[in-house]
């Protein structure tokens, strides 16, 4: 998927694409977890479809829950998928970050290269 250390850097048209791919993927991620959650508020909690949407919104943004749960099914379900969103998170932050981290590093590398005498390209 990424350019070895040996090939050289992407351009920039090329990277921006890569990225928008990254992009793709980190908002079928979010969209799924928000899925998930649309679906889980509304069966465990009892709760109306707008209700679960704006609670499993909240979690994946990281505000918390809005308003009581009052079925225990729905406050397992709440504590579970406020860790899931959690992981969402870091994973969505992951999946955004590696072209950009790629390709730093890669630069880096590739000056290094350049830097070095004797040493091939």
């Amino acid at each position: 998927m990424y350019e070895r250390h040996d090939e050289p850097l992407l351009p920039w048209g090329q990277f921006l694409v890569r990225f928008a791919r990254h992009g793709g993927v980190a908002c079928l991620i979010v969209l799924a977890s928000l899925g998930a959650g649309v679906v889980g508020f509304h069966e465990f909690a009892g709760e109306l479809w707008i209700d679960s949407f704006l609670n499993a919104s909240m979690l994946l943004g990281g505000m918390g829950l809005v308003g009581d749960i009052q079925r225990p099914a729905g406050k397992i379900f709440a504590s579970l998928y406020a860790l899931y969103a959690g992981l969402v998170f870091i994973v969505v932050a992951g999946v955004l970050l590696a072209p950009i981290v790629h390709r730093f590093l890669h630069k880096m590398h590739a000056a290094e290269r350049r830097s070095k005498p004797g040493r091939k390209n």
